[in-house]
């Protein structure tokens, strides 16, 4: 519904000739030409006016009796003792341009300046616009000149503080605006909406005008009998216009919860807001890599399943939280992918030497490389996804780091924020409580100011910032020591378990979720120390709160990940065969999708505790209406945690993302329920304006790129089960591509280049090094051109205010010099008439 507000000057409004705010320089240059026009012919009447008043003034200052008593020094006298008067009442003007009497000279140059010309009353601008909309009848295309404006009609570039005989104004005003009415009427319905536009009135003014000429219009065409033709016309035209305007309203509300995340905005800020756009940006990215894997991994094994054996296990119920059992032997995990080729039959001995096919397998030839298709769709997905990342973050860092202030931006907030097409009672409550919302956020950030603080008070501050440091570093500490040992205590017990008779295999898989569970709980709990560690810090600063929030939270997860990982890649990929395991890639993405299910569970339980019994708690219990507060950082780094996981298990669970987009659904909707019910908007708004490029960045660096060196590092350095999966023959995954560059070059020796090519770009790792330098760069270079523009608009803002003051002090220059010539004459007048 709203819209984005662009200032084109290449716009059709400005070729169309209408003046409007942005149009400063046709402006400038009419009053430039007035003013010439008015000193070459009534320049000197105009001067004559000025030196009458300012004489005038001089007679009434004549005639008091101080100015009689002292002719010479009393003038001076007298306004000192009112300046000072006034300095002693405390009410010395701020502008020195303000409640002076200037000279003639002084305000002739006065209104001369376009910054005088700009103001007009109402009746010049009815007059004016009844020109321009006769211009339009007669399909004129240039300006009119101003000498065939009325003096009314024309600009005043009267000198400061005189009031202008307004008399015969008032009284052909109604005259002119009848004139008006019927040149609105007589224009098409575009060309009228156009030169309201542009009429610097007011709302109710332009609403006036519009609904006199609608009103003469109806009366015209009720008056009129219109040709059957005509009148079927009409009515087409205006039926496929609205059919088009249904359309376009259709494909507009086909945006993803565009209304939800409207009233999110609306009534908690762009902090809360900025969490949703982010869980919308994460949904986007796996249903892109769910489209991947799906189209080249899992439809095609589907359609060729491999031969399973006999003993495979039944559906118990526990799967859905396990992931172990019935789902092992599926297209979920790695260990159901074939090693051989999906098509046709084999033409000879060789192929089906190299094929490699299990037993009761068909024969297949060439079409369909699994192993090849296995290697290149993850690495294409993940090459895709950091191109978009950085192509994300690039975008946001132009968006979020404005050069603009924020004095500007709420001007363009009042003025231009406003869509006039909104109708629906509905969207305008949405909208304006929007807008009102946003109008906070930068009141707040304008009004933000820093306290002044001692010595004494900084020292204490760092002190407390240093204890809340030193606490939420060694609680992380302690957990990720924690995890560690209780991972090696729960390898420990796999290695047990291994050697001897499982009696009861559901108990030995439900005791596989003890690792999520106390990693998901560490997670759920900490971040409580953490705002507990905020709160004694006292920020002044909403914003600087929650970025000390993101850092911790940061913290704990990459931490945690960290020994996961090491868990995962340094136990039990380095030695399967302690623990007995056939696949130890499924066992990993079993891992994988029970960690990412128990994060969903326990964000649930924060959600159904921390929010809504805690809202319970606190009206009937505690009898406050005081809501908690939606905690941005926390959920903001669950979602990255979260998100980590599903890149890492891609490798190892090709359905993975299925299931991150599917708890991505849920928890949107779970969130907004919440938050629009348990949770307030914050008791300070604030305008976190750089909240999604952080996001962004977290999740391109320390969440992408791990997960990229994780995958880089099974794929190029771990050697890949013997006994399952596409890479079971392979000493290394990354030998599928070898192995297929080499069959190429063995078929058709001109394609040698491609084998050194595929030599130096895929095995070769100092390349992708070279290629995450390149987008490191480009990000540093588009960094630095937006500081580069935020700092040269800081410069030429100063330079227009260093140009005010210029001014101010030329005609305060001025007016001494005058002051100082009027003087001698006053001298020489008074002895005159005394003697």
């Amino acid at each position: 519904m709203a819209r984005n507000v662009n200032f084109d000057l290449n716009h059709s409004l400005m070729e169309a000739g209408l003046e409007s705010p942005i149009d400063e320089e046709g402006v400038h240059d009419s009053f430039s030409q007035l003013i010439a026009e008015q000193s070459q012919n009534g320049g000197l009447s105009d001067a004559f006016e000025l030196q009458q008043l300012q004489g005038q003034l001089d007679d009434e200052d004549r005639d008091s009796v101080g100015y009689l008593s002292s002719p010479g020094h009393e003038f001076k006298g007298r306004r000192n003792v009112r300046r000072d008067m006034e300095l002693e009442d405390g009410e010395r003007p701020v502008d020195p341009l303000i409640g002076e009497r200037w000279s003639s000279a002084t305000m002739k140059i006065l209104s001369s300046m376009p910054s005088r010309t700009i103001g007009r009353n109402r009746g010049a601008i009815i007059s004016q616009y009844y020109n321009r909309t006769m211009q339009l009848r007669r399909r004129r295309q240039s300006r009119p000149a101003i000498r065939d404006f009325s003096r009314s009609a024309r600009p005043s570039i009267r000198g400061y503080g005189i009031e202008a005989d307004t008399t015969d104004a008032e009284g052909t005003e109604v005259t002119k605006r009848e004139r008006l009415v019927n040149n609105l009427q007589n224009l098409s319905a575009s060309d009228r909406v156009r030169m309201l536009r542009a009429m610097p009135l007011s709302v109710a003014e332009k609403n006036e005008l519009r609904r006199l000429a609608l009103q003469k219009e109806k009366r015209t065409l009720s008056g009129k009998q219109i040709p059957c033709c005509s009148r079927l016309k009409y009515y087409i035209i205006i039926g496929v216009r609205q059919s088009w305007y249904s359309w376009l309203s259709f494909l507009h509300s086909l945006q993803l919860w565009q209304v939800a995340l409207k009233r999110v905005g609306g009534r908690f800020g762009t902090g809360v807001l900025s969490y949703f756009l982010f869980l919308k940006t994460l949904l986007f990215f796996n249903v892109f890599l769910f489209l991947v894997t799906g189209a080249f991994l899992v439809l095609p094994q589907a359609v060729h399943p491999p031969v399973l054996s006999a003993g495979r296990s039944s559906f118990t119920g526990l799967e859905l939280l396990t992931g172990a059992g019935y789902f092992s032997d599926t297209v979920m995990y790695y260990g159901y992918y074939s090693n051989y080729t999906l098509g046709g039959s084999c033409r000879d001995t060789d192929d089906r030497q190299n094929a490699s096919l299990p037993k009761g397998a068909s024969l297949d030839c060439v079409l369909y490389n699994m192993p090849l298709a296995y290697f290149f769709t993850i690495g294409v997905a993940f090459f895709i996804t950091c191109i978009i990342l950085v192509y994300s973050m690039s975008k946001s860092f132009g968006q979020s780091f404005r050069i603009d202030k924020s004095h500007s931006i709420l001007a363009m907030k009042v003025l231009c924020s406003w869509d006039f097409k909104v109708i629906k009672k509905t969207s305008v409550r949405l909208m304006s409580e929007n807008i009102c919302t946003q109008l906070k956020e930068l009141l707040a950030e304008v009004n933000h100011k820093h306290v002044k603080k001692t010595s004494c008070q900084k020292f204490g501050r760092l002190m407390v910032h240093g204890l809340a440091w030193a606490i939420c570093i060694a609680s992380t500490t302690a957990c990720v020591l924690g995890i560690y040992y209780f991972s090696e205590y729960m390898h420990q017990n796999l290695q047990a378990s291994s050697r001897r008779v499982i009696k009861n295999p559901l108990s030995h898989e439900a005791s596989l979720l003890a690792l999520p569970v106390v990693v998901s709980l560490i997670n759920l709990l900490l971040p409580g120390l953490f705002n507990l560690a905020a709160w004694m810090e006292d920020y002044d600063s909403p914003s600087v709160r929650t970025y000390a929030a993101i850092s911790r939270n940061l913290m704990l997860k990459v931490s945690v990940l960290g020994v996961l990982c090491y868990h995962w890649l340094g136990r039990v990929a380095a030695d399967p065969k302690s623990i007995k395991l056939k696949c130890w890639e499924s066992f990993v993405g079993q891992e994988l999708y029970r960690f990412l299910l128990m994060d969903f569970i326990f964000t649930l339980l924060d959600t159904l505790f921390g929010e809504f019994l805690w809202r319970l708690f606190s009206e009937k219990v505690l009898k406050r209406r005081r809501k908690p507060v939606f905690d941005i950082a926390r959920n903001v780094l669950e979602l990255i945690y979260g998100q980590t996981l599903a890149w890492m298990g891609v490798l190892f669970t090709p359905v993975l993302p299925a299931v991150q987009i599917l708890k991505l659904l849920l928890l949107f909707y779970i969130k907004k329920s919440s938050v629009m019910m348990n949770c307030q908007a914050p008791r300070r708004p604030y305008r976190v304006s750089q909240m999604t490029t952080i996001f962004i960045t977290l999740l391109c660096f320390p969440s992408f790129l791990g997960a990229s060196v994780c995958v880089t590092y099974t794929m190029w350095s771990i050697t890949p089960s013997p006994s399952c999966g596409p890479f079971q023959e392979l000493k290394k995954m990354s030998q599928a591509g070898k192995r297929w560059v080499e069959e190429l070059e063995k078929d058709n020796p001109n394609l040698s280049v491609l084998a050194r090519a595929h030599s130096y770009l895929v095995e070769n790792p100092f390349f992708l090094f070279v290629g995450a330098g390149i987008f490191l760069i480009i990000i540093y270079f588009h960094s630095q051109v937006v500081d580069g523009q935020r700092k040269i608009i800081t410069l030429l803002q100063e330079q227009i205010e260093n140009e005010g003051e210029d001014k101010k002090f030329l005609i305060t220059r001025l007016q001494s010099i005058h002051e100082r010539k009027r003087t001698p004459a006053r001298r020489l007048t008074s002895q005159d008439s005394s003697c």
